[in-house]
């Protein structure tokens, strides 16, 4: 009974991401998914193009607005489902943490797993080829990601966004 627990509940999971286009600008797309993957919610941005006069004025502080507000912030707006955790695979998302009372995860992919690889910190866990940092408590966040890891690699959702995004861009 694979993710029925999560599915009675109505346990959801976020993957927000971005893709820069050099003829098009910066992309924001947000996957929501049910406990085995399957896709309930899309939503991207349209393309964001940074003007050098936004980069003089917003200063050291244009990225966590950029990334984190305009982007991903308008993107989590925007959804009907409150996922258990929203996952993130740039650094300059999880910039996002400050403008949701969502739980948000920095995840990436372990490349090396086995005795040889070097321990997660206390503050990251490890999930199939996954290595999460998470900002709430990390055994809540493992909990709440454990069922999915064993649907769906917690990686390959945010190839689904860039391959959407890809998609939308040919239209």
């Amino acid at each position: 009974m694979e993710g029925q627990a999560g599915m009675a509940t109505g346990m959801t999971f976020g993957f927000l991401t971005t893709v820069e286009s050099p003829s098009h600008g910066i992309f924001g797309g947000y996957l929501i998914v049910d406990p085995v993957g399957r896709p309930l919610e899309f939503h991207c941005t349209a393309p964001i193009q940074v003007s050098r006069a936004q980069r003089i004025l917003y200063g050291p502080t244009l990225e966590e607005h950029l990334f984190g507000r305009q982007i991903g912030g308008t993107l989590l707006a925007e959804a009907s489902a409150d996922p258990v955790v929203v996952l993130v695979d740039a650094q300059p998302l999880f910039h996002v943490r400050r403008h949701t009372s969502l739980a948000v995860a920095f995840i990436e992919r372990v490349t090396a797993v086995g005795a040889d690889s070097p321990a997660a910190p206390p503050d990251e866990i490890t999930l199939g080829s996954a290595r999460v940092a998470a900002t709430t408590d990390p055994t809540t966040v493992r909990g709440r990601l454990e069922d999915l890891a064993e649907a769906v690699d917690l990686c390959e959702p945010f190839e689904r966004i860039r391959l959407a995004i890809a998609e939308a861009q040919r239209s």
